[in-house]
């Protein structure tokens, strides 16, 4: 538990820390997606472990843990798609209003 506090605080100071580029310009480091997705398993994962362990067996967290971080990778790809097809409709929509208000 200690080493998960520590990691949590030094990736802390690191966010919050200004990181200076190449041209000495500073700017604060940005989380990625994978630690934002790992952070929010790992969450999910201790709940479940605490509130399912006693009847489920030890292993609820570990195994919710790699299940929510397929879950959300499988909807972080579907939301792109349904994004790309949501602008493929609209799209169509708009030159199809376009073109009929040309004809009239």
């Amino acid at each position: 538990m200690a080493t998960d506090s520590e990691d949590v605080f030094a990736r802390v100071r690191r966010e919050l820390s200004p990181v200076f580029d190449s041209s000495g310009d500073s700017h604060v480091s940005q989380v990625t997606l994978d630690e934002a997705r790992a952070d929010l398993a790992r969450a999910i994962s201790r709940i479940t472990h605490g509130a399912l362990s006693e009847k489920f067996g030890p292993l609820v967290g570990t195994i919710t843990e790699t299940t929510v971080v397929s879950v959300l990778k499988d909807l972080e790809s579907n939301l792109y798609r349904a994004k790309g097809d949501f602008t493929l409709v609209a799209q169509e929509l708009i030159d199809r209003a376009v073109t009929k208000r040309k004809k009239k």
